[in-house]
């Protein structure tokens, strides 16, 4: 019954798929929405989180960059969902601009391994999928809380010469083994790590539970660091991606290191994910 089922959810995703970029994110704007009305507690934890940062403090202009939070989030679902399933070679069209593509090869020239960190802001799936169809990554994860999800993140995910490992004492293992290599790992930064795996760090004036397993990476290897996301164009145009190298030690403390993703969600603050609870103490 599972076989069936997950063969007629991935039917009909593939069918998603197929939908041109501009529909999946007319679609996303109307799920942010619905899921805003939906479910008051998160859009109320999404708000807080945006009012908080400092970003917008003129109540016009938050008002007007809350709106835009709230479609960018449900554009960001969606999206996924028809990036895993498309076509290498349809992915790959919809990157209209590659703003760093320098950093990266100087980085894999010097033969120490690149750190990709790609916070929860714009369309992260997208970053790592266009990479890897030029060269082998190791890809950091955690388990959804929704078990069904995980055949289809597995299959949309695992593709080109990604390599998937979870996030725990083995999959660190595997992330170090890859940059001894001298290949590259994603990491997504401000995703909060379980207690006695970070430290509590200001994250745009408030504490949050913060990783370092960055930092240590980094120190024991000597890899680039580079922070990258994927910018979602308007009218559903497709994305660019931005590269920015991190200087030597520039993530070498919690507060360095969200200091790094503040200076990136400021790029485009209305696509952060800001319902993605940071301040919350974890288990």
């Amino acid at each position: 019954m599972r076989f069936i089922s997950f063969n007629f959810l991935r039917l009909l995703l593939t069918a998603f798929a197929l939908l041109p970029l501009p529909v999946v994110h007319g679609l996303g704007k109307l799920l942010g929405w619905l899921g805003s009305a939906l479910s008051l507690q998160h859009a109320r934890i999404s708000a807080d989180n945006l009012h908080s940062s400092g970003i917008y403090p003129n109540p016009a202009e938050f008002k007007q960059a809350a709106r835009l939070s709230i479609g960018e989030s449900g554009k960001a679902l969606l999206e996924s969902l028809a990036i895993w399933l498309r076509s290498d070679q349809r992915q790959a069209a919809l990157v209209k601009n590659f703003d760093g593509w320098e950093h990266i090869e100087q980085g894999l020239a010097s033969g120490k391994g690149l750190i990709f960190l790609s916070p929860h802001i714009g369309c992260f799936e997208i970053t790592s999928l266009y990479v890897a169809n030029r060269f082998p990554i190791t890809i950091l994860y955690r388990s959804p809380r929704h078990a069904w999800m995980l055949p289809i993140m597995n299959w949309g995910r695992q593709r080109g010469q990604i390599s998937l490992v979870q996030a725990n004492a083995q999959g660190v293992k595997h992330l170090l083994k890859a940059l001894q290599r001298g290949e590259a790992i994603g990491i997504l930064p401000d995703q909060a790590p379980q207690e006695g795996e970070g430290e509590w760090a200001p994250f745009f004036g408030r504490p949050a539970y913060t990783m370092t397993l960055a930092s240590k990476l980094a120190k024991t290897t000597g890899a680039q660091v580079l922070m990258v996301f994927g910018e979602r164009l308007a009218y559903g145009r497709g994305y660019t991606i931005h590269v920015r190298p991190i200087a030597d030690g520039g993530i070498d403390t919690p507060s360095l290191l969200n200091s790094e993703i503040e200076r990136t969600i400021l790029q485009c603050p209305s696509q952060y994910l800001w319902g993605y609870d940071r301040y919350k103490a974890r288990d």
